[in-house]
């Protein structure tokens, strides 16, 4: 039931809110966020150009909203933070032996691994305690780091660029009416560049798409138009195991029953450190038949005779679900546009669910777009005019899209 504001009420919520000025907004406390501030805040230091970072972070902490299932590839940590190692980095447990198992209801036949699903050198991690970690590592570099904000809304300037965005108000009650004594408007973080990280589905960046037509005017793979954007739900639990039950490192993808030919899915079991399995069920959103839940599938598959022994005597400490991009390289959008940048691997579709448990791009594309932003907003920081208009990161687009592409492949 709606309630109709006072006149008291709404000139309260169109007071004129207070502004923060940054050179670089990043919106989004992920690993491609933290890594575009982790990299801005180093190439300051290597050139010696003072450039101001702020993140936003909808978590009440960095890391409280990360939820994956992760076998995690070094190489981009090693370019980002080459000592990580005696920084202490989360490294969890270190990748042992893979297999692939194609399922029926009954039984289970091993499958070739496919290269894309080797996975030595690399590590089984809480990819929540890895941005706990990154967020310590950009704040001792000078980031600012906001948690419990989400951006609500996006800023723009006279021009139509974006000039960065606000946090929602708080102390409204259910109705949206503003509580007596509690109601305070949010905060603008205007930026010279603001990058966008939220991840899939993202209401800012949803907004932005439509407002400047970026998934109409494609990426450099497909100039003509992006593709429609297709969807999985994956759902992921962590159990703690039965000590005689755990296998230090091992990785086991399953594939088949319970979902028919005609749905796209598959799932995880992955054995981290301290006798907890990580494990989780990805099931494509465009399943035809409207009768199937996935949360049941995924119950379905934990029962089967090749995974209920891994669960038996243990007991379930976590659990969560996500929305994932599959939509890939066809399906990204034109990646920048005037006075930000989309630069994030889930919300351009960089996920590429052949090696659906590894996180390196994050790094990789925030990095690019760090390099891009740095230029960009020191040139700002030194002109006398107002480029936002027609430059920003839209200068760096092409160069930011073949680095990208030239990863994906």
């Amino acid at each position: 039931m709606s309630t109709e504001l006072s006149h008291e009420h709404r000139e309260m919520m169109a007071e004129e809110r207070e502004a923060m000025h940054y050179d670089v907004v990043i919106v989004g406390g992920g690993p491609a966020g933290l890594s575009a501030a982790i990299r801005l805040r180093q190439l300051c230091e290597e050139t010696g150009r003072e450039l101001s970072v702020c993140l936003l972070e909808k978590g009440n902490a960095i890391g409280a909203h990360i939820l994956s299932g992760n076998v995690f590839e070094p190489r981009a940590l090693d370019e980002l933070i080459p000592d990580w190692k005696e920084r202490g980095a989360p490294t969890g447990q270190e990748a042992g032996d893979d297999s692939l198992l194609y399922l029926t209801e009954t039984r289970s036949f091993p499958m070739p691994t496919p290269p894309t699903l080797h996975n030595a050198g690399n590590h089984i991690i809480s990819l929540g305690r890895m941005c706990a970690w990154l967020g310590e590592q950009a704040e001792e570099l000078g980031v600012e780091i906001y948690p419990a904000f989400a951006a609500s809304e996006v800023v723009y300037d006279e021009q139509g660029a974006v000039l960065g965005v606000a946090t929602g108000d708080v102390g409204v009650d259910k109705n949206g009416v503003p509580k007596e004594g509690l109601y305070a408007r949010g905060m603008e973080l205007h930026g010279r560049q603001v990058i966008f990280a939220e991840g899939c589905r993202g209401s800012c960046t949803q907004e932005l798409l439509d407002k400047f037509q970026l998934r109409e005017a494609g990426g450099a793979a497909n100039p003509g138009g992006a593709d429609p954007q297709v969807y999985g739900l994956g759902i992921k639990e962590v159990w703690q195991v039965e000590p005689e039950k755990h296998k230090p490192g091992s990785i086991t993808h399953t594939m088949g029953w319970p979902l028919d030919m005609e749905t796209y899915g598959g799932s995880f079991l992955y054995h981290a450190e301290d006798n907890h399995v990580y494990v989780g069920f990805v099931v494509g959103l465009d399943y035809p038949n409207p009768y199937l839940s996935p949360y049941e599938e995924f119950q379905r598959w934990k029962n089967h005779p090749a995974i209920r022994p891994t669960f038996e005597g243990g007991t379930c400490i976590s659990y969560g679900a996500r929305c994932i991009n599959e939509g890939g390289w066809q399906a990204v959008p034109k990646l920048t546009f005037p006075g930000a940048s989309l630069l994030c691997p889930c919300r351009l579709c960089a996920l590429d669910d052949r090696q659906l448990p590894c996180r390196r791009r994050a790094g990789w594309l925030q990095r690019w777009v760090s390099e891009c932003a740095q230029d960009q907003g020191h040139a700002h920081r030194h002109e006398n005019r107002d480029a936002r208009g027609g430059r920003g990161l839209h200068g760096a687009h092409g160069h930011c899209e073949r680095h990208l592409r030239r990863r994906m492949v």
